[in-house]
Protein backbone atom coordinates (compact mmCIF):
# COMPACT_ATOMS: atom_id res chain seq x y z
CA UNK A 1 0.00 0.00 0.00
CA UNK A 2 1.44 3.23 -0.91
CA UNK A 3 1.79 5.80 2.48
CA UNK A 4 2.43 9.19 3.00
CA UNK A 5 6.40 8.52 3.13
CA UNK A 6 5.82 6.38 -0.44
CA UNK A 7 5.01 6.70 -4.25
CA UNK A 8 4.37 4.00 -6.38
CA UNK A 9 5.81 5.53 -9.92
CA UNK A 10 6.19 4.75 -13.62
CA UNK A 11 9.04 6.77 -14.70
CA UNK A 12 11.03 9.85 -14.14
CA UNK A 13 12.12 12.56 -16.42
CA UNK A 14 14.64 14.49 -14.07
CA UNK A 15 14.94 17.42 -16.82
CA UNK A 16 12.43 18.49 -19.12
CA UNK A 17 11.09 21.55 -21.22
CA UNK A 18 8.41 19.53 -22.62
CA UNK A 19 6.00 19.00 -19.35
CA UNK A 20 5.38 22.50 -18.31
CA UNK A 21 6.63 26.44 -17.62
CA UNK A 22 10.39 26.53 -17.63
CA UNK A 23 12.89 23.21 -16.88
CA UNK A 24 11.01 20.91 -14.83
CA UNK A 25 11.79 17.21 -12.99
CA UNK A 26 8.42 15.10 -14.10
CA UNK A 27 6.90 12.39 -12.28
CA UNK A 28 4.35 9.90 -13.79
CA UNK A 29 2.57 8.27 -11.23
CA UNK A 30 1.81 4.84 -11.33
CA UNK A 31 -2.17 3.90 -11.56
CA UNK A 32 -5.03 5.51 -12.44
CA UNK A 33 -8.48 5.17 -11.41
CA UNK A 34 -10.32 7.91 -14.24
CA UNK A 35 -8.79 5.67 -17.29
CA UNK A 36 -9.97 8.29 -20.34
CA UNK A 37 -11.23 6.67 -23.59
CA UNK A 38 -8.27 6.91 -26.05
CA UNK A 39 -5.54 7.68 -23.04
CA UNK A 40 -2.03 7.75 -23.92
CA UNK A 41 -0.61 6.37 -21.07
CA UNK A 42 -2.40 3.07 -20.20
CA UNK A 43 0.29 1.04 -19.34
CA UNK A 44 0.39 3.39 -15.95
CA UNK A 45 -3.05 2.47 -15.07
CA UNK A 46 -2.24 -0.49 -13.31
CA UNK A 47 -1.85 0.41 -9.61
CA UNK A 48 0.75 -2.58 -8.43
CA UNK A 49 2.94 -2.10 -11.44
CA UNK A 50 5.79 0.40 -11.35
CA UNK A 51 8.19 1.08 -8.51
CA UNK A 52 7.99 2.15 -4.74
CA UNK A 53 10.23 4.93 -3.73
CA UNK A 54 10.50 6.30 -0.85
CA UNK A 55 9.33 10.22 -0.85
CA UNK A 56 12.31 11.69 0.98
CA UNK A 57 14.42 10.24 -1.62
CA UNK A 58 12.58 11.79 -4.65
CA UNK A 59 12.23 15.41 -3.12
CA UNK A 60 16.23 14.78 -2.73
CA UNK A 61 16.41 13.94 -6.21
CA UNK A 62 14.31 16.73 -7.40
CA UNK A 63 16.07 19.35 -5.54
CA UNK A 64 19.35 18.15 -6.50
CA UNK A 65 18.27 18.15 -10.32
CA UNK A 66 18.36 22.16 -10.32
CA UNK A 67 15.40 22.41 -11.97
CA UNK A 68 12.73 25.33 -11.76
CA UNK A 69 9.74 23.24 -10.47
CA UNK A 70 8.40 19.43 -10.36
CA UNK A 71 5.33 18.37 -12.66
CA UNK A 72 3.68 15.20 -11.30
CA UNK A 73 1.49 13.51 -14.15
CA UNK A 74 0.18 9.75 -14.92
CA UNK A 75 -1.47 7.38 -14.02
CA UNK A 76 -3.61 9.81 -11.69
CA UNK A 77 -1.74 11.87 -9.30
CA UNK A 78 -4.91 12.20 -6.66
CA UNK A 79 -5.04 8.15 -6.46
CA UNK A 80 -2.22 8.82 -4.63
CA UNK A 81 -2.50 12.13 -3.49
CA UNK A 82 -1.08 11.70 0.62
CA UNK A 83 2.03 11.04 -0.89
CA UNK A 84 2.10 13.21 -3.79
CA UNK A 85 1.19 15.68 -1.39
CA UNK A 86 4.10 15.00 0.96
CA UNK A 87 6.31 15.26 -2.15
CA UNK A 88 5.07 18.76 -3.61
CA UNK A 89 5.23 19.92 0.28
CA UNK A 90 8.93 18.83 0.19
CA UNK A 91 9.97 20.72 -2.55
CA UNK A 92 7.84 23.42 -2.67
CA UNK A 93 9.29 24.42 1.09
CA UNK A 94 13.08 23.92 -0.91
CA UNK A 95 11.97 26.79 -3.48
CA UNK A 96 10.61 24.57 -6.12
CA UNK A 97 7.52 25.27 -8.21
CA UNK A 98 4.52 22.55 -8.61
CA UNK A 99 2.29 21.61 -11.46
CA UNK A 100 0.14 18.77 -11.34
CA UNK A 101 -2.10 16.88 -13.77
CA UNK A 102 -5.07 15.24 -12.75
CA UNK A 103 -8.24 13.60 -14.58
CA UNK A 104 -10.76 14.51 -12.10
CA UNK A 105 -11.99 18.28 -11.85
CA UNK A 106 -11.67 20.89 -9.26
CA UNK A 107 -14.93 20.87 -8.07
CA UNK A 108 -14.95 17.13 -7.11
CA UNK A 109 -11.20 17.63 -5.83
CA UNK A 110 -12.70 20.65 -2.85
CA UNK A 111 -15.81 18.66 -2.57
CA UNK A 112 -16.87 16.13 0.36
CA UNK A 113 -16.36 12.95 -1.76
CA UNK A 114 -12.92 14.07 -2.44
CA UNK A 115 -9.61 11.41 -2.27
CA UNK A 116 -7.95 11.16 1.06
CA UNK A 117 -5.02 13.94 0.80
CA UNK A 118 -6.50 15.43 -2.07
CA UNK A 119 -7.06 19.35 -0.13
CA UNK A 120 -3.16 18.75 0.86
CA UNK A 121 -1.78 18.14 -2.67
CA UNK A 122 -3.74 21.19 -3.89
CA UNK A 123 -2.54 23.18 -1.42
CA UNK A 124 0.87 22.09 -2.59
CA UNK A 125 0.17 22.69 -6.18
CA UNK A 126 1.24 26.23 -7.81
CA UNK A 127 -0.72 25.43 -11.15
CA UNK A 128 -3.54 22.47 -11.73
CA UNK A 129 -4.47 21.20 -15.21
CA UNK A 130 -7.72 19.86 -13.97
CA UNK A 131 -10.32 17.50 -16.47
CA UNK A 132 -10.28 14.50 -18.44
CA UNK A 133 -8.91 13.41 -21.72
CA UNK A 134 -11.40 13.27 -24.33
CA UNK A 135 -10.24 12.13 -27.93
CA UNK A 136 -12.96 13.78 -29.75
CA UNK A 137 -12.03 17.28 -28.40
CA UNK A 138 -8.30 17.57 -29.20
CA UNK A 139 -6.89 20.84 -28.32
CA UNK A 140 -3.38 21.89 -31.19
CA UNK A 141 -3.56 25.28 -29.92
CA UNK A 142 -2.43 25.55 -25.56
CA UNK A 143 0.52 23.64 -24.28
CA UNK A 144 0.67 20.76 -22.37
CA UNK A 145 -2.86 19.53 -22.61
CA UNK A 146 -4.60 17.01 -25.25
CA UNK A 147 -8.37 18.16 -25.15
CA UNK A 148 -9.88 21.68 -25.09
CA UNK A 149 -12.21 20.76 -21.51
CA UNK A 150 -8.69 20.58 -19.39
CA UNK A 151 -8.59 23.51 -16.98
CA UNK A 152 -5.63 25.37 -16.21
CA UNK A 153 -6.00 26.98 -12.22
CA UNK A 154 -3.17 28.66 -11.03
CA UNK A 155 -3.93 28.12 -7.37
CA UNK A 156 -1.18 30.55 -6.57
CA UNK A 157 0.65 33.57 -8.06
CA UNK A 158 3.76 32.16 -9.44
CA UNK A 159 2.72 31.04 -12.76
CA UNK A 160 -0.59 33.71 -12.59
CA UNK A 161 1.06 35.54 -15.82
CA UNK A 162 1.84 32.73 -17.85
CA UNK A 163 0.68 33.19 -21.41
CA UNK A 164 -0.49 30.50 -22.91
CA UNK A 165 -1.39 31.46 -26.08
CA UNK A 166 2.66 31.85 -26.62
CA UNK A 167 3.86 29.20 -25.40
CA UNK A 168 4.61 26.20 -27.67
CA UNK A 169 4.07 22.95 -27.45
CA UNK A 170 7.21 20.80 -27.24
CA UNK A 171 7.80 16.83 -27.42
CA UNK A 172 11.11 15.57 -26.48
CA UNK A 173 12.59 12.20 -27.82
CA UNK A 174 15.30 10.47 -26.12
CA UNK A 175 17.59 7.56 -27.31
CA UNK A 176 19.77 5.41 -24.73
CA UNK A 177 22.66 4.03 -25.11
CA UNK A 178 21.08 0.54 -25.52
CA UNK A 179 18.83 2.00 -28.37
CA UNK A 180 15.56 2.51 -26.53
CA UNK A 181 13.79 5.31 -27.43
CA UNK A 182 12.09 7.51 -24.57
CA UNK A 183 9.54 9.93 -25.75
CA UNK A 184 7.63 12.58 -23.58
CA UNK A 185 5.50 15.68 -24.37
CA UNK A 186 2.17 16.21 -26.25
CA UNK A 187 1.71 15.36 -29.97
CA UNK A 188 -0.69 12.87 -32.02
CA UNK A 189 -0.28 9.11 -32.87
CA UNK A 190 0.33 10.29 -36.12
CA UNK A 191 2.77 13.05 -35.94
CA UNK A 192 5.45 10.58 -33.36
CA UNK A 193 5.13 8.20 -36.74
CA UNK A 194 5.90 10.37 -38.92
CA UNK A 195 8.71 11.77 -36.88
CA UNK A 196 10.49 8.02 -35.68
CA UNK A 197 9.46 6.39 -39.41
CA UNK A 198 13.07 5.60 -39.92
CA UNK A 199 14.49 4.69 -36.38
CA UNK A 200 11.18 2.50 -34.85
CA UNK A 201 8.43 1.01 -35.85
CA UNK A 202 4.59 2.56 -34.89
CA UNK A 203 4.39 3.78 -31.77
CA UNK A 204 0.59 3.49 -31.38
CA UNK A 205 -1.08 4.08 -27.68
CA UNK A 206 0.62 3.95 -24.33
CA UNK A 207 3.69 5.89 -25.00
CA UNK A 208 3.33 9.26 -24.66
CA UNK A 209 1.22 11.20 -22.06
Amino acid sequence: MTSDRTLRLGAVVPRTRAEGPGERFAVWVQGCSVRCSGCFNPHLWGPSLGQEVRVADLVADAVSAGVEGVTLLGGEPFDQAPGAAEFATGVREAGLSVMTFTGFVREYLEGPKSPDGADRLLAATDLLVDGPYLADRRDPHRPWVGSTNQRFHFITDRYRDLRLDVLPDRLEVRVGKDGEIAINGWAGVDQLDALLADVAGSVGRGRVR
